[in-house]
């Protein structure tokens, strides 16, 4: 390649050579859930369909790392890419929580499904409240993106709905901080469970 050329990508001294190389290793859901299930009686997965915005993906993985999930699921089409701006807003959480990059998100979740693995989202039209659902079980949240929330044909193979109950007039809560919410809400259900 031309000098010229070179340098379009790389201002500093690359002395002729340049590597392009994927920030992380995306994995497999299907080397993943075995592992998952070898640690916990209750894996968690947290799939993202639809999520664009690097901060908020990278703040998801950072709520998912710190509470504890095995690995987050995103599809091949439709989704951020993992950036360095991603990693930086995940405090360094993409270098340590799987990703795992499917083919298809309604194929994850039946894979997810056939496995054992109840599959759940927040859904503004349900009317169970998130503090009422059970899970100390196998499970996987479903987070939609902003505005558009989970894809319809996607919502339709989830049966479990559950809602944040809110007070204020906003419609919505951010899509990082509902994911937030709710992975707190998974790990007191779980600690209690363990305490007593």
């Amino acid at each position: 390649m031309p000098k010229e050329k070179l340098n379009s990508f790389f201002r500093g001294n690359h002395q002729g050579v340049i590597a392009v190389a994927s920030l992380i290793t995306y994995q497999k859901l299907e080397d993943i859930l075995p592992q998952a299930y070898e640690q916990s009686n209750h894996p968690l997965f947290i799939l993202l369909d639809g999520i664009t915005d690097v901060r908020n993906f990278g703040a998801i993985a950072r709520s998912a790392e710190a509470f504890g999930a095995h690995a987050m699921v995103i599809a091949k089409k439709g989704g951020t890419l993992i950036t360095e701006d991603a990693i930086k807003a995940s405090a360094g959480a993409l270098l340590r929580l799987p990703v795992c990059r499917e083919q298809s998100m309604s194929q994850a979740v039946e894979y997810l499904q056939d496995s054992g693995v109840s599959i759940y989202c927040a859904d503004l039209s349900a009317t169970h409240p998130l503090d009422q659902v059970d899970f100390n079980m196998p499970v996987a949240i479903v987070m939609g993106a902003e505005g558009r929330g989970v894809n319809p044909d996607l919502l339709n193979q989830i049966k479990q709905r559950f809602i944040i109950p809110q007070i204020g007039q906003t419609e919505s809560l951010n899509v990082s901080v509902a994911t937030g919410i709710i992975l707190y809400e998974i790990n007191r259900q779980r600690h209690l469970s363990i305490t007593q």
